[in-house]
């Protein structure tokens, strides 16, 4: 169903929540419907036998025709056998493919989310790993364990129905084995979401470790970060025991109630038989649904997989419950790249980190948004391209808002180059034509040239296709892949954020006069913190307490102290750099070959 507009802004409304595990498995929703159809047959053959069995032994007995009986007793039987053996594979597949389409679901749900997910990286694999199989066979679980429960409710019916004194003696030990299953199902739930928080949070710390491994093996610090990754562990431990706990209990509680009431209803029939209140005959399907009537107990494990079914649902929903940013409908087109922030607030873990801002990036120009560590600046470029939506206010491009343009049409319009780029696919000309796979190898190499990524690329031993996980690459090399990437889109504003920190001066001077070139006519913003950078910008947006303190050119805004100091105590002093601070020609070779 396409999303509708709200209030006739362009803004596509959000499609009605669904839940995860029904929307995965609504492709299999035939199979699951016969699968049912297939236990309850497989049920139905079992409350049968007893009474077929009853009745062909009594034909024995009493000398009459056996082999209508037998016979009917016979095809009962191939009948179950073909039910049973057609379950297995179809549990099998509904599973298979439920716990496919619902990882799909999770991981493109994730993705969407981006950086709004509140999920650090660890939680997320385990999401995806562990809770999406455990959410994808609860239909199953639920549906067996249903039927099963039908079946012994049948098996009880069929047992006051032969003797109904042995009836009432299995009914009155139901309630203690109903409450027994009862406080099952909620200690086993709840060990269960504690067992895979910990588990999250052991994956989140080994995640985080070992994209820090260098840093740790620098500092000494293996036995400390090896005791932070693993704080979780008691917590896992104490889960695990917690629900293995629960299920013994359980079990030799019903291990001893249940064949205590065999006992009782065997005594009774007994009785029943020496009285001749009941035959042979009776007596043996008193025994066939009494076995049937205690497959209570059988289900202690299909409770178990329930409740871990339910919790992996339940964790899933946590993930499902945060929407993704909802694209909008309307069919304009902005009419240049000219940025407007209009009363933009946005709040971030209770905090106010911008406050009603106002800002507007000409169209065409270069910007250089400058602040203090943690004054918002990543926050602020992401609001363009919609990476992060405001609480308040309104962002717009060419005179319509972003909220109101369709995701996919704004991913082309707003491109973004960060300071540790991600770069995806097989070799080195996949990453750099990331999201564009029709692009040509010659505007591959124009973006890399543009970037000053050529040269090194063509140094590697298959050149542009180059494995990427055979590609060493230094931080400032991997920005100027990320960078290629971002100049590769024909978009109206470019969001370059520290996109060169990791380049030295020579090579950044370079970089930017060429990206200058590139992007002429362009509308781009640079998240800057050297003050050379800024320099080379045509205006320089000045952030400071959530609002645009100052906009207007580096050399203008330098003679405030406090805007110098936010490029560090060196820049405190001393004339204002130039608007293009270029080494000399010579002394550029020179540290070219020195980083060679």
């Amino acid at each position: 169903m396409p999303p509708t507009a709200v209030g006739g802004t362009g803004v596509a409304a959000p499609a009605p929540a669904r839940r995860p595990v029904r929307a995965a498995l609504a492709p299999v929703r035939l199979r699951l419907v016969a699968l049912a159809v297939l236990m309850a047959a497989r049920i139905a053959v079992g409350v049968a036998l007893p009474a077929l069995l009853a009745a062909a032994v009594g034909a024995v007995l009493d000398g009459t025709d056996v082999r209508g009986p037998a016979g009917l007793l016979a095809a009962v039987l191939v009948a179950g056998g073909l039910c049973e053996a057609a379950v297995g594979p179809l549990a099998a597949s509904a599973n298979a493919t439920g716990t496919f389409r619902l990882r799909m679901l999770t991981v493109r749900h994730l993705l969407a989310l981006g950086p709004r997910s509140p999920h650090a990286v660890g939680e997320s694999v385990t999401q995806v790993v562990q809770s999406a199989p455990m959410a994808a066979g609860l239909p199953a679980r639920a549906t067996e364990s249903a039927l099963s429960l039908l079946g012994a409710v049948a098996g009880l019916a069929g047992l006051w129905w032969t003797d109904w004194q042995a009836g009432l003696a299995f009914t009155l030990a139901m309630p203690l084995t109903v409450l027994i299953a009862q406080r099952f199902m909620s200690e086993a739930g709840r060990a269960q979401e504690n067992y895979l928080t910990a588990q999250s949070r052991l994956a989140d710390g080994l995640v985080s470790a070992l994209a820090g491994a260098r840093t740790i093996r620098a500092a000494g610090t293996l036995g400390a970060e090896t005791e932070r990754v693993l704080e979780p562990l008691p917590e896992l431990s104490a889960a695990g025991r917690a629900m293995w706990r629960t299920q013994r209990e359980v079990v030799w509680r019903l291990g001893l109630l249940m064949p205590l009431t065999d006992v009782l209803v065997l005594a009774v029939a007994g009785l029943a038989v020496a009285g001749g209140r009941l035959g042979p005959a009776e007596l043996l399907a008193v025994t066939g649904y009494l076995a049937l009537a205690s497959g209570i107990v059988d289900q202690i494990d299909g409770l178990l997989g329930i409740a871990q079914a339910r919790a992996g649902a339940r964790r899933l929903d946590d993930v499902f419950r945060h929407e993704p940013p909802a694209g909008g409908t309307t069919s304009a087109t902005p009419a240049d790249g000219a940025v407007r922030l209009r009363g933009v607030t946005v709040r971030h873990a209770g905090e106010t980190v911008l406050d009603r801002l106002d800002l507007d990036l000409p169209a065409g120009a270069c910007v250089a948004l400058v602040g203090r560590t943690g004054s918002g600046k990543s926050l602020l470029a992401g609001l363009p391209g919609r990476l992060t939506d405001p609480d308040e206010g309104e962002v717009s491009i060419g005179g319509v808002p972003v909220r109101e343009l369709p995701l996919e049409q704004l991913r082309n319009l707003v491109v973004h180059a960060f300071e540790r780029p991600e770069l995806y696919g097989r070799t080195v000309h996949e990453a750099i034509a990331f999201g564009r796979p029709g692009v040509s190898r010659e505007d591959v190499v124009r973006a890399a040239r543009a970037a000053r990524a050529d040269r090194f690329v063509q140094r590697l031993p298959a050149g542009y296709d180059t494995p990427l996980d055979e590609t060493p690459m230094s931080g400032g090399e991997r920005q100027r892949l990320g960078l290629a990437r971002a100049l590769l889109r024909p978009a109206l504003l470019h969001v370059l954020d520290d996109a060169t920190s990791g380049l030295d001066t020579a090579t950044e001077a370079e970089v930017s006069r060429s990206v200058t070139d590139v992007l002429a006519g362009r509308t781009s913003l640079v998240v800057a913190h050297r003050a050379a950078t800024a320099a080379r910008c045509d205006l320089v947006a000045w952030l400071d307490a959530g609002r645009i303190r100052a906009l207007g050119p580096h050399h203008r805004l330098w003679a405030d102290p406090a805007y110098r100091a936010v490029f560090g105590p060196a820049a405190t002093t001393g004339p204002a750099p130039g608007p293009a601070p270029l080494p000399m020609e010579k002394e550029e070779e020179r540290c070219r070959v020195e980083q060679r």
